[in-house]
């Protein structure tokens, strides 16, 4: 018996696994490989659990690591963003970070706990 057999029905390649002839199914490959960090990840989670036709798609499409690149790249501009703004309104400065390092880490902490809720809100778990 051959070892790979074609299809001409189907367009499909079958390669012989002990007495069975297994197509030969692969997903399409990424075109880019952009870093995917801890906002991707987390929504990477939320859609394979929650929302799994979402997840299947993109994943049988060849386009989840693209797709989780970008969410990446909304969710940590908008971190930045509600950071830097939330901090100047909050009076948190290198003055006050020169002044008493323990209240500048103290409202950091707090402040960047306040923006994490919010990112994930709007951009991871939706």
């Amino acid at each position: 018996m051959e070892q790979y057999v074609y299809n001409e029905q189907n367009g499909l390649w079958y390669e012989l696994r002990g007495d069975y002839y297994i197509p030969c199914l692969e997903l399409p490959a990424e075109k880019e490989e952009r870093p995917i960090g801890v906002w991707g990840q987390r929504h990477l989670r939320y859609i394979r659990e929650h929302k799994k036709a979402l997840y299947t798609s993109l994943l049988t499409s060849g386009k989840l690591q693209s797709y989780l690149a970008d969410v990446e790249e909304q969710a940590q501009a908008l971190f930045d963003r509600l950071m830097k703004q939330r901090a100047e309104r909050a009076g948190i400065t290198e003055t006050l970070k020169a002044d008493n390092q323990m209240e500048w880490v103290q409202r950091m902490n707090a402040l960047r706990s306040a923006v994490i809720e919010t990112v994930n809100a709007e951009v991871i778990f939706v």
